[in-house]
């Protein structure tokens, strides 16, 4: 079995990927976008690519391309511990405070905003496609004063030097991954926390009250809801789909409430129940 993710190696998703596949064959992909298109074109069985931070909230690139494009179920959720750090070239140990740019994924940026213009505010911030490309670029370029923002193992793997452990804004920092795949997955090592099944909806007209319908279905059959979220539909400003996760502990029921939305008007995509590992 062929396992892709967002890669390279050492990336957040490359930890995710190793802790619900350990012995599988493993292949990087460099975007979100490419992740999915492998796995639709047969290239690898199975994709892991994150969908949610809880400092900076959901990669829409995931939500949207699944959403629009793909008809891929989710196969299972894992959630990873996300521990962000600062770290330099050896040759610039001793004097990382004059950095002048700073180098990682937005998403690992926007998690570590308060200790970059606390202790670098001068710096210039610039976007990789992942953290780990960042730290390879340090790697590659000894004679830069860069820093990078990335994980311990990125650092491990190329010989750089952590200044600054642990910068993340909130010290629980997590993000979920979603594994995405046509067949479903048995995996019998980890015991699931919850059963999740996640819905988008589309009203058939925007009406005032499409809302309130769509969440009256599930409020008195008392469903517990664990996200909601409004995502343009990219066809005029104003038009809107709805992204539901629900716990998923009595399926009829849940199929109950998708029944009566859909008589209420409602065009639902079901993106598959799943079980949720956490990773301590």
């Amino acid at each position: 079995m062929t396992i892709g993710y967002l890669g390279p190696v050492g990336s957040f998703t490359y930890s995710a990927t190793k802790f619900i596949f350990p012995s599988e064959m493993l292949t990087p992909f460099q975007t979100i976008v490419a992740c999915l298109k492998g796995v639709e074109l047969g290239q690898v069985d199975y994709v892991v690519v994150p969908i949610e931070n809880s400092i900076e909230g959901t990669v829409n690139q995931t939500l949207d391309y699944l959403y629009h494009y793909s008809s891929l179920p989710i196969q299972a959720e894992i959630i990873l511990p996300i521990n962000q750090n600062l770290m330099v070239h050896p040759n610039w140990k001793e004097s990382w405070k004059s950095i002048k740019i700073v180098k990682s994924h937005p998403q690992a940026l926007a998690q570590t905003q308060q200790f970059i213009s606390e202790y670098l505010p001068n710096t210039k911030q610039e976007i990789t496609n992942s953290t780990t490309e960042a730290a390879e670029w340090l790697k590659n370029n000894p004679n830069e004063c860069v820093g990078a923002v990335a994980s311990k193992e990125a650092a491990e793997r190329y010989g750089l030097s952590v200044v600054n452990a642990n910068i993340q804004d909130i010290p629980n920092n997590q993000t979920r991954f979603w594994v995405i795949g046509k067949d479903q997955l048995h995996h019998g090592k980890f015991k699931s926390q919850i059963q999740r099944k996640t819905i988008a909806v589309e009203m058939e007209k925007n009406k005032p009250g499409n809302l309130h319908k769509i969440l009256s279905t599930l409020s008195w059959r008392e469903i517990d809801l664990t996200k909601i979220e409004s995502r343009p539909l990219k066809t005029k400003l104003g038009d809107y789909f709805f992204l539901l996760d629900i716990k998923c502990e009595d399926l009829s029921l849940i199929n109950l409430a998708l029944e009566e939305m859909s008589t209420l008007g409602a065009k639902i995509k079901d993106l598959g129940c799943y079980p949720v590992y956490l990773k301590k």
